[in-house]
């Protein structure tokens, strides 16, 4: 016997939300159609992300909206929310509609727990719908995962990086040097 399932466009999700379907709490991202709960997220978790939106929101100023935990829109069956986004600078901060993947300059997933999901299910999502860089920080290891040039459903580029000390940057800030440090304290 073949399971039939029904997958969620996102309008229907919206509306499911709207409706009250979900517990308010519930901490949960469309992904492909399916309704994903998503990992309980930890302190060391929270601090990075703080940490990182700390060094960004000083640095990118307003050449770019940092937008933390918020879903974008992946059409037409995927609403995940990234733990960090940053978007094109737009006057009404996307009042009238959800960013798309052409809206984002770069996507941070930090991942301890969801680490193979991050891995896996979200960079070949965001690699499909061409966000141009993925960011993954890795806290199992303290390093930041880097993926760029999307391409299907995967990356043509990917780096490490494991030293403190050492330099990086978003493609879209190239002037915007960052290190392990500014993430991980």
């Amino acid at each position: 016997m073949q399971l039939l399932t029904h997958k969620f466009d996102v309008e229907q999700y919206q509306q499911m939300g709207k409706a009250g379907i979900f517990n308010p709490e519930a901490h949960i991202e469309l992904i492909e159609g399916e309704i994903v709960t998503m990992t309980p997220i930890g302190l060391k978790h929270t601090v990075t992300i703080n940490r990182t939106a700390r060094f960004l929101y000083n640095n990118i100023q307003s050449n770019g909206i940092i937008s933390i935990q918020n879903s974008i829109r992946l059409p037409n069956y995927s609403e995940p929310q990234p733990d960090i986004a940053i978007l094109r600078p737009r006057d009404d901060f996307y009042a009238g509609k959800f960013p798309q993947a052409e809206d984002v300059l770069l996507l941070i997933e930090v991942a301890d727990s969801s680490l193979q999901y991050d891995r896996i299910t979200k960079l070949a999502l965001y690699a499909e719908y061409g966000v141009l860089e993925y960011w993954i920080a890795n806290l199992e290891r303290d390093i930041i995962e880097i993926y760029r040039q999307p391409q299907n459903k995967s990356y043509l580029k990917q780096s490490l990086i494991d030293t403190s000390g050492i330099p990086f940057a978003p493609i879209a800030f190239p002037e915007m040097t960052m290190t392990l440090k500014d993430i991980y304290g």
